[in-house]
């Protein structure tokens, strides 16, 4: 699977369980990451991958960053689009700014970045992109109602994105990871984390390199049949 992949999100623990499942399969991987420095350095340097730094909310540097790589690698053959954010908070508190924070931050950088990597992919008439979606967004959960909107808005972009897609033979599928023992979940009350539990069949919460192992599983050549899906990887809910 000699592929060359871009992560984005790569710093935090799915990224990173992505950036080393990638790497560990001969891709080509490029990730990004915005605040956890010297921990996208170490991550770069135990796997062989190649770290860049940007705000995926601005246009000029996510132009910036896709360019680099494919001045470096060629086309993107692989997206995985796992950058993102949230905040615990009721919706009464909600303010406009927290809003648009979430919305830009697990919607605006995905279309800006998937704008930018699939111009590469259509010229090259290939390639593969997996979204990154939350339980969140599928489920009657009581989690944040702006990260819920904004992971819910997932599904749509990647259905109408790979019935645009297709013509290029480029597939577009999300991933939706239930709660993971890493990561988000952390930010979950034990209250809630036990009624999750209660009603999942596996009884325990996902790992972070069993998601990504489903990612790399959709972005090879034995899923190539796999397209426009949502892939719940939740134990059981």
């Amino acid at each position: 699977m000699a592929e060359t992949v871009l992560i984005t999100g790569g710093s935090g623990a799915l990224g990173q369980a992505l950036v080393r499942q990638f790497s560990k399969n001969g891709c080509n991987v490029f990730f990004t990451f915005f605040q956890n420095r010297d921990k996208a350095l170490a991550l770069a340097d135990e796997t062989g991958s190649t770290a860049l730094r940007a705000d995926l909310t601005v246009n000029a540097q996510v132009i910036e960053m896709v360019r680099e790589i494919e001045q470096q690698a060629g086309a993107v053959d692989v997206l995985v689009n796992n950058a993102g954010a949230t905040q615990v908070m009721p919706f009464a508190l909600i303010e406009e700014e927290d809003w648009d924070f979430i919305m830009n931050a697990c919607l605006k950088s995905m279309f800006l970045v998937t704008r930018a990597v699939v111009r590469g992919m259509i010229a090259a008439k290939k390639g593969v992109i997996v979204n990154i979606g939350s339980i969140a967004g599928k489920r009657l959960l009581e989690v944040p109602v702006h990260y819920a909107a904004a992971k819910a808005a997932v599904s749509g972009f990647t259905l109408s994105l790979a019935r645009e897609l297709g013509r290029y033979n480029i597939r577009v599928n999300t991933l939706v990871p239930g709660m993971l023992a890493e990561g988000v979940s952390q930010m979950v009350p034990q209250k809630k984390k036990d009624e999750f539990l209660k009603y999942c069949i596996a009884g325990r919460p996902g790992e972070t390199d069993e998601a990504a192992a489903v990612a790399v599983f959709l972005a090879s050549d034995a899923a190539s049949y796999v397209n426009a899906q949502e892939i719940v990887v939740d134990g059981g809910l």
